[in-house]
């Protein structure tokens, strides 16, 4: 009998790295977004805007591809726990702690989702096992982040304690989300309906939580350059993030897919570069070429190079 092989357990082909590095650029895009908008709007409010605008771009684009949303009550009850896991949990805590430590410092603590994811898949599933290269690969790229964010944003490690494990928290939940995400596949729901009932769901929890505690009605107006920050979180780093998220999770597996967060602190400082005008120092380039031995690492091509014999 022929052993099925899980997604994760193979290298990863040209398109599903076109799509990862495409992911990273539209999360990367999401720091810059959330730095324009949390000095004029709240936590809750952000967060809610971001999956309802989403939800309504994704559902109106929906029919143009001959889908439509599921009647079937037990996917919605997936939808909800994705939600939950992927959007409520993990942006509330993000956005809550990046008004208490510096974006640099979340991106590191962020960076650390492929190593809960594979504790996570190791422990849960029985496809996505735990490999030593896998897990070596992990660490490097935990280390080019650092290297590449720079040294001097560790210096503040021992405060705020509460937001930096907000932002760890919020990594543990993108494991658990990339883990149960894996259902949907099974269920046979197309990665743009599970999108699109993902943020449908995440729209309906946060929705009451926002009026009641942020009662946006007694909010200064924002600027159009707020709202046009909510339209990027909402239209490009949500509503065609979790296109591209359900795709590559549906093909490439979950332990691949959250190699995306090494990808994150890159994008975000060739945005930086491209945009604002920044300039990349050599510890950007250190960094990047850490997390490109990292991303080789956990892909197997390292494995490949060093020992041909041990994949044959």
């Amino acid at each position: 009998m022929r052993r099925m092989t899980s997604p994760s357990a193979r290298p990863m082909s040209p398109l599903e790295w076109g799509l990862l590095l495409a992911l990273s650029v539209l999360w990367g895009g999401s720091f810059f977004f959330t730095h324009i908008a949390i000095g004029a709007l709240p936590p809750f409010t952000i967060v809610t805007l971001r999956v309802g605008f989403a939800a309504f771009i994704l559902a109106a684009v929906l029919p143009l591809f001959g889908l439509r949303l599921p009647a079937d009550a037990r996917i919605w009850a997936a939808f909800l726990g994705m939600g939950l896991l992927n959007n409520v949990v993990p942006f509330c805590l993000i956005v809550w702690g990046q008004t208490h430590i510096a974006s640099g410092l979340a991106a590191i603590l962020n960076a650390t989702t492929p190593l809960w994811t594979v504790v996570v898949a190791h422990v849960a599933t029985a496809e996505e096992r735990m490999t030593g290269n896998r897990l070596t690969g992990v660490l490097i790229g935990l280390a080019g982040v650092a290297l590449m964010i720079g040294p001097e944003l560790l210096r503040g490690l021992g405060t705020d304690i509460l937001a930096q494990f907000a932002v760890l928290g919020a990594a543990v939940s993108y494991a658990f989300a990339a883990i149960y995400g894996r259902r949907f596949r099974r269920m046979g729901v197309p990665p743009m309906v599970t999108a699109t009932g993902q943020v449908s769901a995440s729209a309906l929890v946060l929705a009451p939580v926002c009026l009641a505690v942020d009662q946006p009605w007694a909010l200064t107006m924002p600027s159009f350059t707020v709202w046009a920050a909510i339209l990027g979180l909402a239209a490009l780093s949500t509503a065609l993030a979790y296109i591209l998220y359900f795709r590559i999770l549906t093909t490439a597996g979950a332990t691949n897919l959250a190699l995306v967060t090494f990808l994150i602190p890159v994008s975000a400082i060739v945005l930086g570069v491209l945009v604002l005008g920044e300039r990349l120092q050599v510890k950007h380039f250190v960094g990047m070429a850490v997390i490109g031995l990292a991303l080789a690492a956990i892909d197997g091509r390292l494995l490949r190079i060093f020992s041909p014999k041990a994949l044959a």
